[in-house]
């Protein structure tokens, strides 16, 4: 299969209710699944998943690893850190990092489709704005083997309607 584009969709609502094959965490590189989507997931997928999360640390910044889906539907949770520590604060530049570090796993296992939700915004400290800007211009430029579509998926309202105002001015 040739490199080719990602289609992005933007969606408002819980990263457990969408159609894909695997979610992506915005982790921590200690592996821990503390607060936020993390939790969400963590309650959803069950403490097997953060123990598989922890086993795989640390996890440096600009990297990824895969967990099962745990009690989920998903063949896979791609654990993408954004801070070295639990509760840091962070820099833009980390969401990108991340983001792209997803990215490249799920195209390394083969998923054709994944959900992110915003990277770095919870208690990374990271404007919507700003987040949103760095996660569709890494999408945009990965050249992907079997990855076709991302889901941008967030409860918060203000993260969504960031990535459709990125997208729509692009």
């Amino acid at each position: 299969m040739s490199a080719g584009r990602i289609q992005i969709d933007v969606v408002d609502g819980s990263i457990l209710e969408v159609e894909a094959e695997a979610i992506v965490n915005a982790a921590n590189s200690r592996g821990i699944m503390g607060g936020g989507v993390a939790g969400v997931i963590k309650r959803a997928a069950g403490l097997e998943v953060d123990e598989e999360a922890r086993r795989q640390a640390p996890i440096p910044v600009g990297s990824a690893v895969l967990t099962s889906g745990g009690r989920t539907r998903f063949k896979g949770i791609i654990h993408a850190p954004t801070m070295p520590e639990p509760g840091m604060r962070i820099e833009p530049g980390n969401v990108a990092l991340a983001t792209r570090a997803a990215l490249a796993l799920a195209d390394t296992q083969s998923f054709t489709s994944i959900a992110i939700p915003g990277m770095g915004t919870g208690v990374g400290g990271v404007a919507h704005t700003e987040a949103a800007a760095r996660m569709i211009k890494e999408i945009k430029a990965y050249s992907a083997r079997t990855l076709r579509l991302v889901i941008l998926v967030d409860v918060d309202s203000a993260m969504v309607q960031a990535w459709r105002e990125c997208l729509a001015g692009s």
